[in-house]
């Protein structure tokens, strides 16, 4: 039987502006799905031999269920909508594409940090609402502005976007401190996480979501940040305590917030950083990630590991 390969959630990469020729090259029979509902899953995997999943969740019995799967490729960084501990179990290797989202991602982080600091959404609202109009002077000077240059960003996890963001601090004459790895052993240069949240302006999220990153950030943290901090988070929802961060932006513990990602998404279910009440918060959503040029790294990022793969060269493994 002719090898055969499935993508179960094409729309969550595909506005119809990617080009999929060097993926649907690999194998003379693909399945693409725009979606697949969890119930579905097991039915459109089991006589594939490469699952490609951004989102979609494959625990351990959807693997099971599939006695021909070689390969699962992930579409993005993060690996926590696959049991990597059963799939390696079952002998069934796992990769993702690293790398790929790196200026999209910076740039909105800068994006979020700029917004905030130079309160862009209040004086924007403050103009459409005529306040600008009627002002006695020609300028309105109502909230407070301040400059990146001398301020001190902290960056959580420093791999590729960690170290992307870094760099583009730099150039704006900030100071930038490295947080010690959760858990991890001590390593150079970097500074352990109580010690880096009274010093830091701006903390700049870039961690996995693992148990030792869940919660990361919470009532505690907030209680040892600058009132005037603000904190940016586009990495994975569950590293924050949402209600804490709900609650130290009411209670003006920190400066502000821009978050691109919520610990359920879609937020069908509603989310404490949803609420109307909250100041100083920005929320997109999960869009950091989505220029047209990311999208189409991920599908080439994704052809080049089931080519690797197929070469008996794998790249990218996670198990």
């Amino acid at each position: 039987m002719a090898l055969s390969g499935v993508l179960l959630d094409r729309a969550t990469i595909d506005s119809g502006d990617i080009e999929f020729s060097d993926l649907e090259s690999i194998f003379p029979q693909w399945d693409f799905y725009d979606f697949t509902a969890r119930q579905q899953v097991d039915e459109r995997i089991r006589d594939t031999a490469v699952v490609v999943s951004n989102k979609v969740m494959l625990d351990e019995a959807t693997l099971r269920s599939a006695p021909r799967l070689r390969l699962v490729c992930i579409a993005a960084t993060g690996t926590n909508n696959v049991d990597l501990d059963a799939a390696q179990a079952l002998g069934i290797p796992v990769c993702n594409v690293r790398g790929y989202a790196t200026p999209a991602v910076t740039q909105h982080v800068f994006a979020l940090i700029l917004a905030l600091t130079t309160r862009l959404l209040d004086y924007h609202a403050a103009v459409r609402a005529g306040r600008w109009q009627q002002s006695r002077q020609f300028c309105l000077l109502d909230y407070p502005i301040r400059e990146l240059e001398g301020k001190t960003l902290g960056v959580v996890g420093y791999g590729e976007l960690g170290q992307g963001v870094a760099h583009i601090a730099q150039a704006f004459g900030m100071n930038v401190l490295v947080a010690q790895r959760s858990g991890g052993p001590p390593q150079p240069h970097r500074v352990p996480l109580d010690e880096l949240l009274p010093q830091v302006d701006v903390l700049s999220l870039h961690c996995p979501l693992t148990a030792t990153t869940r919660n990361l950030i919470g009532a505690r943290e907030f209680a040892m940040m600058r009132t005037d901090a603000i904190l940016i988070n586009t990495a994975r929802g569950g590293i924050v305590d949402e209600s804490a961060l709900a609650d130290a932006l009411r209670e003006g513990q920190i400066g502000g917030a821009g978050v691109d990602v919520l610990t359920e998404e879609p937020p069908v279910n509603g989310n404490p950083l949803l609420a109307s009440d909250i100041p100083n918060l920005i929320v997109t959503p999960h869009s950091a990630w989505a220029s047209r040029e990311t999208r189409q790294r991920v599908i080439d990022e994704v052809a080049a590991n089931i080519r690797a793969f197929l070469a008996g060269r794998p790249r990218n493994l996670v198990v």
